[in-house]
Parts: structure tokens; sequence; C-alpha cells
């Protein structure tokens, strides 16, 4: 590891860390590169508000069932409809699991698709996949996440990334394919810039956005006679262009690392105890409250993973038998840790008038077979599931098409994974069939030519 405070390179035993890989000015963890930031202050975007649209993107990995979370089936055989029984929220019509108090009151902020499904196969990684890029990995291609999208066609505001994917990526899952989480064949100077840290332990910070204790009393002009020294010593390796945008990346690291705005953007120590309480002191709650902070301060897109991983892990995925989890623990745990934070991140966002222009998408990558299996859950199931979007110029109090009798199936209006993503592009001021740069340079549009938007959401 090449160590730029020090009087001469040398190399460091323990490794090269994600602070130090930063700190030689590679942006692409951040997300935000020097390019697509000119591009940004040039069409006066890096200077503050710009009337766009936000979207926060809340992940339930795991795959919720559908019959136990919003498309109960209160008149099925008892095998089927689960334990939970089914309430009325504030929308006539509109009745969701009873173990969701707090959306039940808040149902005229959201609206429920119910009639999700793909054919992919039934494995959490296409489900992933195409959740958050709207395609599926086939032909060595990954396409990019949406949030990755928008900060390649839009840029960063000022000193903040475009997309922040919170509190830590998708890990194994019992798969080994991509997980739609990256920039794709637009290149990973688009990538998220990734937390890495669980926001709910005490004394939380980012330390990527931090400079590093060494640098903590090394004064700014004593950094920059440190920097023009190796311009000097490197003047003809930066001939390259490749070692010029190198420098220009890390010119613009060290404007972010020294970044006050940044800084702020990830404080939640400033937030009041009672704010904190409000959204649950859990890694998912605490999260949620951590990506109302970084829209509030003008990052674009922010992805939230509730769980890193379903296995020896109270998740989603209620297969019922060890290592997965069952549906009375999800019950326990699972369901009140999501009514609390997403209620109380809807209620936090119309308090501060940014629900109008932050859409909240809340997704599994499946659903759940209508049928308990014997271990006393269910399995992974593609057929059907329900998903909630709110916000931005999407209608609250809605339902997008219908389930069959037994939660299988598609009964009316069935919506697949590119419809959401067109939604959502749509949602952010996007023309949907815009073309991208493919590999090889073929051009790719967001979404297929005769994939087009919810409507009934508009």
């Amino acid at each position: 590891m090449i160590r730029l405070d020090a009087p001469r390179s040398g190399k460091l035993c323990s490794g090269p860390s994600r602070r130090d890989f930063l700190h030689a000015g590679s942006l692409a963890p951040l997300g935000l590169t020097l390019a697509a930031y000119q591009r940004a202050k040039a069409a006066g975007e890096a200077t503050g508000k710009d009337g766009d649209v936000n979207c926060i993107l809340l992940m339930l990995v795991g795959g919720p069932s559908q019959i136990d979370t919003w498309d109960p089936k209160p008149n099925a055989p008892a095998e089927v409809r689960g334990p939970f029984k089914s309430a009325q929220t504030t929308v006539p019509g509109m009745q969701i699991a009873e173990t969701f108090p707090r959306m039940a009151k808040l149902a005229d902020k959201f609206s429920v698709i119910r009639s999700m499904y793909h054919t992919a196969s039934a494995v959490h990684d296409t489900g992933y996949q195409m959740m958050q890029s709207g395609r599926l990995f086939t032909g060595g291609i990954e396409h990019p996440n949406a949030g990755c999208v928008l900060g390649y066609l839009k840029g960063g505001r000022g000193e903040l990334p475009a997309h922040v994917m919170i509190p830590k990526p998708i890990g194994r899952t019992g798969g080994n394919l991509p997980h739609g989480e990256s920039a794709g064949y637009l290149g990973k100077r688009y990538d998220p810039f990734i937390l890495n840290a669980d926001p709910s332990t005490p004394n939380f910070k980012v330390p990527d956005l931090l400079p590093p204790e060494y640098l903590s009393t090394i004064r700014t002009d004593r950094r920059q006679k440190l920097r023009d020294a190796v311009d000097g010593a490197a003047a003809a390796f930066e001939a390259n262009p490749a070692a010029r945008q190198m420098d220009e990346n890390f010119q613009l690291a060290y404007r972010l690392m020294s970044s006050a705005k940044a800084r702020e953007a990830f404080a939640l120590e400033k937030e009041p105890t009672t704010m904190r309480d409000r959204y649950g002191r859990t890694r998912f709650g605490q999260s949620c409250l951590m990506a109302r902070r970084l829209v509030e301060a003008g990052v674009r897109f922010v992805t939230v993973n509730m769980f890193e991983t379903v296995f020896s892990e109270v998740t989603w995925d209620i297969h019922g038998s060890k290592p997965f989890t069952d549906i009375e623990d999800m019950a326990k745990l699972v369901v009140p840790d999501f009514d609390r934070a997403y209620s109380t991140l809807l209620e936090d966002l119309t308090d501060r008038g940014l629900l109008s222009n932050t859409m909240v998408v809340a997704c599994g990558e499946f659903g759940r077979t209508p049928k308990i299996n014997p271990a006393g859950g269910r399995d992974h199931h593609p057929g059907v599931w329900s998903m909630l979007m709110a916000g931005g110029p999407l209608q609250g109090g809605r339902i997008v098409g219908e389930s069959d009798e037994m939660g299988a199936a598609p009964k009316t209006r069935p919506v697949t994974p590119a419809e959401v993503a067109a939604t959502i592009y749509r949602g952010l001021g996007l023309d949907v069939h815009h073309e991208l740069p493919g590999p090889q340079g073929r051009p790719i549009p967001l979404v297929d030519y005769s994939v087009k938007p919810l409507s009934e959401l508009f």
C-alpha cells in the first residue's frame, strides 16, 4: 500500500484497507467520478436542491410471504391462510396482515402491488437482479442497478455520492450469481458507495468519508505540499491518460474526505434520541433513518438491505427449519422491525416535506409458497408476491393487480420486475427507453421497448 503522507513510498504489511484505498485516490467506492461531478456542476445540480425526485429502495432480503404480509387470504384453508388474521387499513377495501398495525394507519401514503411475478429460477440471486436492475443476468451481461443508472445519467449533487448502499451489500444467500447491486457494464466508477457498517452500533461512524487517523493532525497545506512532491516525481507516469484520471480522482477524493456536508449526512448521533427511538434501535431501523438523512442532504438514491444473508439469522426467508426462519420468529422480530421503521420513514419524510419528491420502494426478490410446509414455513415462490411503492409522483392508497384465491398466481394485472424498474425510472424523471452504452458499445434501453411503467400509480 502506497502512503502519500510518508516522505517516500512504503508498503504496509497489514495490506490495504478500504480507508487507505480511498486515501490513495479511488472514487469508485464512492459512486462519484470527476466527470459526473463536473457534469452535475455544469448543469447547476452540484450546488443544492434541483427539484429532482429521489428514491429509497428497501430490499427485503429473503422474500416476504405475500399471504403473511400485504395480501392476506382469510377465506383460504388453514394451511394456506396461516396464523394471522387480516386487518382493515385506512383505505377502504385494502386489508393487510394484523401484524402491521402502524402501516394500516398510513395506507393512504403507499400502494400495494399484489400481482408481482417472474418466471426465472426460484433462487434469491435472480430475484435480486431483476428487482434492482429490471433484467436478468444472461450471456455474461450484468445490467446496472437503477441507482447506478441514475448516477450515470445525472451525477451526484455536490460532494455527495449519487447512490449509497447501506448497511452492507447482500452477501451469499445460496447462489454465486451477481445480485444486481453494481453498475454492471457502465463501469465500476458508477458503483454505489457502500457503508459497510452497522449504524445501530455504539459510536458509529463512516470511515470512508473521514480522514484516516494518521492524517487527523496534518494540516491541509501540508497534504498539498506532499501531493505536489508526488506530482513532481511522477510527471512522466502521469502523462498517461489513465494516470491523469487517477490524479483527478485523488484530488476529488480529498475534497470528499474533508467535506463537512458529507460527514454531516452520516452523523446519526446528531439525531434526537426520540427520533432514533421512533425508527427502532435495530440495524434496519437506523438504516432507514440514515436513508432519510442522506436524501435530505442531497443523495439521489439510497438502497437499504434489510439483511446481509438468510443463513442463521431471523429474516423473511421462512423455510421453517434451521438455518432459516419460521413464521413465528418472523412475526416476533422481522415484521415489527419493518412495521416500525417503514411507517416512521413515511411519517418522517412527510413531516419534512420530502415524501413528495422521494419515492420509497419496498420489495423482496420473490414470494412464498401458499401452502405451509411440514417444517412450519413457506418456500420460495416467484409465481406471485406483493410489494410496496410510495412517495414522489406515485399515488398512495391504491392496489395494483390481485392474486388468486390461494395466493399462488396473479389473477389480474400481472406485473413484472421490468415494469417496476420502468415505474421507478419514470418516477425519477428519466426516459424509460433512454439508451445506455452496453457491452461493445451496443445501445441498451433502460428497459426493453415493450415495457411500460405502471400507469395506475401516476
